[in-house]
């Protein structure tokens, strides 16, 4: 049966450790209480937050004013399999690194370079997670889910999903609730083909060779721990919500006025990160930006301060409020902008503030 309470603190369901209480909390541990909890609230008429991990997520001081709907689900299971690729299903609850560390341990690669994120296994369709060269769009075969709209169980292929750099269809839109997601994996010793620049050059290899799986998390995890970005209580720095904006994607003409920009502020041979898109795009590195407008590592603005390890993650070392977040967070879009002429976007979701 589904767990309920009042007043319950959200800070302490956030990694941030940040945000007011919600109205009503619901602890839902299989998909008839998680779908009972959501439809019940709609039909109330009370707004609704479904809640995983809290690791991408920046909740108001004051609170969600309606249900959060705690999801608890767990497990998974092997649902098919063809040759040496295999579909694992996986509850939406079900705690992510947890997952990737099982799949490194069972021989299955597709998602060893994703190790050391934090939050569940439902939030990986929303924001397509990715990191040193993986995203789970390139494992993700379907997403079953159930819709507010219709009020009815649906899957969605991995085409209905809409994956592009860290969005979906989810994102954006409380229209469905993931219930599972089905991988495709890889029975394997080694790893996919290593793809990112900094972790060939972590494991000794070069970009396109392949390691042992155990190999592979092994150097995601030490990389990610020396930024902050594997949850630790003893270490300040991991009280974020990770990366906070995502790497800008510019086109033709914003590349140009970046390179005009860069040249008058630090120098005519002075150049910045650029990665090819697809339409004649190019990525560049926000944490780059920030770092160059002017804004280093441990740089403070009341109670919340850049994170120490990294200029990426917005952290709260101690006592620090949603607000104080998110003046940070002002002061550095603002400072990118006015210095590069590039508006930086937010990663976590906002919940009752805005940026």
């Amino acid at each position: 049966m589904a767990v309920f309470a009042e007043e319950v603190n959200l800070a302490g369901f956030t990694t941030l450790r940040l945000g007011g209480p919600a109205r009503r909390f619901v602890e839902a541990t299989t998909e008839a209480e998680l779908v009972a909890a959501v439809r019940d609230a709609d039909e109330a008429g009370e707004p609704v937050l479904v809640l995983g991990g809290g690791s991408n997520l920046v909740v108001s001081d004051d609170g969600f004013p309606g249900t959060v709907v705690h999801v608890g689900t767990r497990g998974s299971e092997r649902v098919a399999a063809d040759g040496d690729r295999v579909l694992v299903r996986v509850q939406a609850g079900e705690d992510w690194d947890a997952f990737v560390a099982r799949c490194v341990a069972d021989g299955l690669a597709g998602v060893e370079c994703l190790s050391g994120i934090p939050g569940r296994v439902g939030a990986t369709p929303i924001q397509n997670v990715g990191a040193y060269g993986q995203d789970v769009s390139e494992t993700i075969v379907e997403v079953r889910a159930y819709d507010r709209r219709t009020r009815a169980h649906v899957t969605l292929d991995r085409d209905a999903c809409r994956f592009t750099y860290r969005h979906s269809a989810f994102k954006g839109d409380d229209r469905y609730v993931i219930l599972d997601v089905t991988y495709a994996l890889h029975e394997a010793e080694e790893s996919q083909p290593v793809a990112y620049a900094e972790l060939a050059k972590k494991l000794g290899v070069r970009p396109g060779d392949r390691v042992t799986l155990k190999e592979a998390r092994d150097a995601v995890l030490e990389l990610r721990r020396g930024k902050g970005m594997v949850l630790d209580a003893a270490d300040p720095d991991t009280r974020s919500a990770g990366s906070f904006f995502t790497n800008p994607i510019l086109d033709s003409d914003q590349v140009t006025d970046l390179e005009r920009r860069v040249a008058e502020r630090l120098g005519p041979d002075a150049t910045f990160p650029r990665y090819p898109e697809t339409g004649g795009r190019v990525k560049t590195s926000a944490a780059w930006l920030i770092d160059r407008a002017g804004f280093t590592k441990g740089h403070t603005l009341g109670r919340a301060r850049i994170s120490t390890k990294h200029t990426l993650a917005l952290t709260n070392p101690g006592d620090a409020s949603t607000a104080d977040l998110l003046a940070l967070a002002r002061q550095v879009r603002g400072g990118v902008h006015d210095a590069f002429g590039v508006r930086l976007v937010n990663e976590p979701v906002l919940v009752g503030v805005t940026l």
